[in-house]
């Protein structure tokens, strides 16, 4: 009956069932991503660790898709950012530090779980950090390795090398495959944001052909491409933070000659 009122009043009737459903599609996206997570964390504890790897790219995939389909549709929520930041601890923590215990540090006993629960840990203060910081400072860069390009690097690695660790001495090579991300998720550093990677609206024709670049490549060569992508974005923030050092102290070291030349030139 309201309907019928609304549209003898010229009125359009609101398209209830569609807003429920664009609303309930990022929550889907990010179901699969939890999906992926969880399916990687099975997988892992099977052996099977070629199969388990890739489900943490997926995961990245989706992740990424789940918040521009949110801001696209107009349908975010703090429910929705909650949500997504729950899924992320289990893709971005607990899957790759499954992954990589049951890959490489299983044979350190000890230290190996310790050094998995240090994952764990990093991954979920930074999302913590992200959700508090997120809407602040440059949208061009993270502040921190975000959580899933650090869950490339593990996940990338044991794709490539899937043998695996046998021996504890062995093993020692995998500490760094885990500390090294770990530690660079809840550093300052500055790392670009993907969107900031993607060339701006003027030359918005090279998009396309820079994601099938990518696709062509992975599809090449997928093992070797996906180590290099995420071992040259992990480098990226160290190379970065190390040229603004040195542009720093350059600048300070060029300041105080500056400052003497114009007191001299600088007519009494």
């Amino acid at each position: 009956m309201s309907r019928v009122l609304s549209m003898f009043r010229g009125q359009t009737p609101r398209p209830r069932r569609f807003r429920r459903g664009t609303y309930l599609l990022p929550s889907l996206f990010t179901v699969a991503n939890m999906f992926c997570g969880w399916a990687c964390i099975v997988f892992a504890m099977r052996g099977e660790y070629v199969t388990a790897a890739p489900f943490i790219g997926f995961a990245i995939v989706l992740d990424g898709l789940d918040g521009r389909v949110a801001r696209a549709t107009g349908a975010t929520s703090e429910f929705g950012v909650e949500f997504d930041s729950l899924a992320d601890v289990i893709s971005f923590g607990v899957a790759p530090a499954t992954l990589v215990f049951a890959w490489g540090l299983e044979p350190l006993g000890r230290l190996g779980w310790a050094v998995a629960f240090l994952w764990l840990a990093a991954a979920a203060v930074r999302l913590a950090r992200f959700n508090i910081q997120g809407k602040e400072g440059d949208k061009r860069y993270f502040i921190g390795l975000p959580s899933p390009a650090a869950a490339g690097v593990p996940a990338s690695t044991v794709f490539a090398f899937p043998l695996g660790f046998a021996e504890p001495g062995a093993a020692l090579a995998a500490l760094p495959i885990v500390l090294v991300p770990a530690a660079l998720m809840v550093s300052r550093l500055r790392f670009r944001s993907f969107g900031a990677l993607i060339p701006g609206r003027r030359r918005s024709y090279l998009t396309p052909l820079a994601i099938a670049a990518v696709i062509a490549a992975i599809a090449a060569q997928p093992q070797a491409v996906l180590v290099v992508m995420a071992y040259t974005y992990l480098a990226s923030g160290i190379i970065g933070a190390a040229m603004n050092r040195g542009q720093r102290r350059r600048s300070r070291l060029t300041r105080p000659a500056d400052s003497d030349v114009s007191a001299v030139e600088r007519p009494a």
